[in-house]
């Protein structure tokens, strides 16, 4: 709030509520009996209205009335009607409400307690009321207490719950967890990426068990439809947090979740091991276990072997997939490729910046061609469908690897692509050159390649020595670098496209 040291309101302001919910023509609030609205606030609202001493005013924002209607039919509580506009402006401008949804509590003599109502029901729910800093403070106190004493209680129980659920729906105290390493698996049973990784994880954790390691897994559910979860965790080894529990958008927070699949590593002594082991499991398998600094520092000794000795062969052939293919279909042999320069082109016909990349590589591949024919390019799809993908392969003069082609998974995964374009350079002994090829092909084309450092550097020094004799050539290359940004304003993740 404007004004305010971080966000809370001055305890100084009161306000008699006559006069700011009321109008001349109007003392009177309205009241709508359905009880759909946010299950969390509904919640809170239904709980705390029962004891008499809680009452919710809905200040609509909507355009007009039959929206306003339409809203408010989902509500409990109360209203300023929709037709008193100066008091909903009034109350828009007293509060200084620069966006929604906004939550005001006051006390019963009209004194402000927070203007963080939403932040409050949301991180806290019932247990926040009054609302009051104090109370916040008293939360987190004690929130503080158990997390040193008993961090994984902290981390798995709430306040109405002190077990996790089996398959069976048997109830298993989180006490029972003590001692043990736990996966704290963030899934969503349809989601495409947990459906590819939850198979590896189930082999894991059970060659684990027959082991007789220490090792538990707790299942962070996201499902919509509970009907889903159920039928998807019937079949699963492990535990999980019931469906729809709060505590899962908690820990969601607490562990700064960005996206699903997660598997977050608790140690014996209830202390966070590591953010996530997704990505190590899926190049690893056991080898993770017991997934402590140590094993990962021995892990990425192992990576950088394996990278020192990287081949064509060894990141392009998979079985009897040993082959990529040409413009006319036809299959063209790994091993007649052995000892070029190679790039691996990430791309996806529904990526608009991937779109508009493609031309200024495809002039690039041409160029490089010219003058060494010892140069090729392959493109590895990400679209939705064959159509997408022949439409999009039907403009590039370069060779691809199939559609859907099982190999593209274990490419994204030692190249760590995290968003497209992509261009990852490999050398003629089949070394990783560089995965930053689309910026040099976007600020050298052609003058890039072979893409090594050496190059670079070649490239830098003659950029120095033209300024050097030019020094206007600075500020014509800031201007090509500032268009060149804007051509990037997009950035690829995963599935979705979105401007940076």
């Amino acid at each position: 709030m404007e004004g305010q040291d971080d966000g809370v309101a001055e305890q100084s302001q009161q306000h008699e509520l006559q006069s700011i919910l009321s109008c001349s023509d109007r003392d009177f609030l309205i009241r709508n009996n359905d009880d759909q609205f946010t299950p969390n606030l509904v919640e809170v609202y239904n709980e705390l209205s029962a004891k008499g001493d809680f009452e919710i005013v809905f200040v609509s924002a909507d355009q007009d009335e039959e929206a306003f209607k339409g809203y408010f039919s989902k509500m409990p509580w109360l209203a300023i009607p929709f037709s008193d506009s100066n008091t909903r402006d009034q109350l828009d401008e007293l509060f200084k409400v620069m966006g929604i949804p906004y939550l005001v509590i006051l006390d019963e003599n009209g004194k402000v307690t927070t203007e963080d109502g939403v932040e409050f029901i949301r991180d806290y729910g019932v247990d926040a009321y009054p609302f009051t800093q104090e109370r916040i403070k008293e939360i987190k106190e004690e929130e503080e207490k158990v997390k040193r004493e008993q961090p994984l209680k902290f981390i798995l129980a709430s306040r109405s719950r002190d077990f996790v659920i089996s398959a069976n729906g048997n109830k298993v105290s989180i006490s029972e967890l003590k001692g043990k390493t736990i996966g704290l698996y963030f899934a969503e049973s349809s989601y495409k990426k947990c459906v590819k990784f939850t198979p590896k994880l189930v082999e894991v954790y059970e060659t684990l068990k027959a082991k007789g390691e220490k090792f538990e897994v707790v299942m962070i559910p996201f499902d919509d439809d509970e009907e889903s979860f159920n039928q998807c965790f019937e079949k699963m080894p492990w535990l999980s947090l019931p469906y729809d529990d709060k505590s899962c958008v908690k820990l969601a927070r607490y562990f700064e979740i960005p996206t699903i699949p997660v598997l977050v590593i608790i140690g014996p002594d209830g202390r966070t091991l590591q953010s996530d082991v997704v990505e190590a499991i899926e190049e690893h398998g056991t080898e993770t276990y017991p997934f402590t600094p140590e094993k990962f520092s021995e892990l990425e000794e192992k990576d950088k072997a394996k990278r020192d000795a990287q081949t064509l062969e060894s990141i392009l052939v998979s079985g009897d997939l040993d082959f990529v293919i040409g413009k006319d279909g036809d299959k063209v042999p790994i091993s007649d490729l052995v000892g070029k320069n190679i790039l691996l082109y990430f791309s996806a016909h529904w990526c608009p910046p991937c779109r508009a990349f493609t031309p200024k590589l495809v002039e690039t591949y041409h160029q490089i061609k010219a003058k060494d024919d010892a140069f090729e390019l392959i493109f590895i799809s990400s679209d939705r469908d064959q159509t997408s993908f022949d439409e999009y392969y039907s403009e590039m003069p370069w060779l691809a690897l199939p559609f859907e082609d099982e190999r593209k998974e274990y490419l994204d995964r030692i190249f760590k692509v995290q968003g497209i374009p992509t261009l990852v350079a490999i050398g003629p002994t089949g070394c990783t050159v560089t995965t930053e090829a689309r910026k040099l092909v976007m600020y050298h084309g052609a003058d890039a390649y072979p893409f090594t450092e050496a190059r670079l550097k070649e490239i830098e020094e003659a950029e120095d020595e033209e300024m050097a004799n030019d020094p206007t050539e600075g500020d014509k290359e800031d201007n090509a670098e500032e268009g060149t940004k804007t051509k990037e304003g997009y950035v690829c993740d995963g599935d979705v496209c979105h401007k940076a």
